[in-house]
């Protein structure tokens, strides 16, 4: 049986990748832990010898009344939720010019509504509290935009920006937002979970068609390990002074630091241009 004082878990997308990874580490440390999925059924081996402490749960992020039940069932069983763990989601490519409507917005459901809908109604319990730790699973594409996952990138863009304002709002409550932010991992992100618009337009080739074979073919050969990201996100939750962006993997860690140096360089090469854009002083 768990000590009353083990912290509550909630993670979303439970089924495959890092969402079932973290759920077995999590669930492997003698916490309490609230496991989902479209299908629970998915999900329902994660609970085995650990059924005391572990509650299995439908949900799909674009329904907005299995949201409501999820958080209900959770509050009502443990008490309270400790960590909110937003991984629920999928990848969508095709050129900017290219994009399907219909695809387009069910990514954003999926990666920005549905998010947004969960974190809402987990945030009264942990406001009530004073305590909280929120997990954004976003992406390096949340910083950089590569041609073919335009789409895709400005849902995780929306989610940092957006966790930004969160965490000004929620850090004088006690509750903390950190963004997970991985490069390629061993998931099924680029497999079987990975939606294409094929670009059928030739002056894309090097571009957006390149990038969307390369990605399907990468699959299964990504240096990110899933169970070590995990692993991270276990101790980013146990740190006295937690970050607000954790980048997971090499890749990643590359990534980010020359698109954030090189947006850097530019500002201040244009800082003159910038500055008088302003009145002058004393007007």
């Amino acid at each position: 049986m768990a000590l009353p004082e083990s912290p509550v878990w909630f993670i979303t997308g439970c089924s495959t990748g890092f969402g079932r990874e973290l759920a077995q580490l999590v669930i492997a440390r003698g916490w309490r832990a609230v496991v989902t999925a479209r299908d629970k059924a998915r999900v329902a081996d994660l609970a085995l010898g650990a059924e005391e402490r572990t509650l299995s749960v439908d949900l799909d992020i674009t329904n907005g009344a299995q949201i409501t039940a999820a958080v209900r069932a959770a509050e009502e069983r443990f008490g309270r939720i400790d960590v909110l763990v937003n991984n629920a989601g999928y990848g969508y490519q095709a050129s900017v010019e290219e994009g399907d409507d219909a695809e387009i917005r069910a990514q954003f459901e999926a990666n920005v509504f549905g998010l947004f809908a969960i974190t809402r109604a987990v945030l009264p319990g942990m406001r009530t509290r004073r305590n909280g730790h929120i997990l954004n699973i976003t992406s390096v594409a949340g910083f950089v935009g590569y041609p073919g996952s335009g789409y895709y990138a400005a849902t995780k863009h929306a989610v940092e920006g957006w966790s930004d304002a969160l965490a000004a709002e929620t850090a004088p409550l006690g509750i903390r937002v950190t963004c997970i932010e991985p490069g390629p991992f061993r998931t099924d992100w680029a497999g079987r979970s990975l939606r294409q618009t094929p670009s059928r337009i030739a002056d894309y080739a090097d571009t957006s068609g390149a990038r969307l074979k390369g990605t399907s073919e990468g699959t299964g050969r990504q240096a990110g390990d899933p169970a070590r990201a995990a692993a991270a996100m276990i101790a980013v939750t146990e740190a006295s002074a937690p970050p607000r962006h954790l980048v997971l993997g090499a890749f990643g860690i590359d990534a980010v630091t020359a698109k954030l140096k090189t947006t850097l360089a530019e500002v201040e090469a244009w800082r003159p241009v910038s500055l008088a854009a302003d009145f002058p002083k004393g007007e």
